[in-house]
């Protein structure tokens, strides 16, 4: 399903009859074996979602001596995230995601017209879409979703400080973006305790909403 030409930290797990293929990319702050990764692939597996995750160049260094890094800037993460695409040899639909900012990756890659239709790809998948820096809400984000090409699913909590729902009814986005808000929830989805929900719940609707997805798209194709 991978080629063997590519050169980034990756691992691919295969969910049994898999309905499509989900590259998928990690956040600023933790890399593709994180927990919380670890705990959505595995999701996604039981729903026939095969999951491709990779390491960003300056997480790969960042394992290598320990030293803390910034992410890279946009030019290279959207480089090596194309590069990822390009090494793919599958026949299975295939859609781009992220957390965070591997969604804002993922989303301004898609774009791009031309190539999204040369690599087939189907459609995006944010979770926790980072529509401004922390704190800094005037600094807007909202580009790739304004010029998005192909269908966006983005899962968002509702009290998310990188864009809540209330800040995000006020922007204008493409009509191709779909948003799912979850109650309570915070960058990661997590909601409060007060609020009746827990964070195993909300990811489990997170999957769910991402096959619906997937369903969508390609039973009307």
């Amino acid at each position: 399903m991978i080629s063997k030409e590519l050169s980034v930290t990756n691992v691919l797990n295969e969910a049994e009859n898999a309905k499509a293929l989900i590259i998928f990319a990690h956040g600023a702050g933790a890399d593709m074996t994180s927990d919380y990764l670890e705990t959505l692939v595995a999701l996604m597996n039981t729903q026939q979602l095969s999951v491709l995750r990779f390491n960003f160049p300056y997480m790969d260094k960042r394992k290598l001596d320990g030293k803390r890094r910034p992410p890279d800037r946009m030019p290279v993460l959207v480089a090596s995230y194309q590069s990822v695409l390009a090494a793919l040899d599958t026949n299975l639909p295939i859609f781009i995601a992220g957390k965070s900012m591997g969604g804002r990756v993922a989303a301004t890659l898609a774009t791009e017209q031309s190539l999204m239709k040369a690599l087939n790809i189907s459609g995006v998948i944010c979770l926790g879409y980072p529509f401004h820096p922390i704190k800094k809400p005037e600094k807007l984000r909202l580009e790739p979703l304004q010029d998005a090409q192909l269908p966006v699913l983005i899962l968002q909590g509702q009290r998310d400080a990188l864009g809540s729902e209330l800040e995000i009814n006020s922007y204008q986005i493409s009509a191709h973006c779909q948003l799912h808000y979850f109650a309570d929830g915070d960058h990661d989805l997590k909601p409060r305790v007060k609020s009746g929900y827990n964070l195993k719940q909300h990811q489990s609707t997170a999957i769910d909403k991402i096959r619906n997805f997937v369903d969508e798209i390609h039973n009307c194709c």
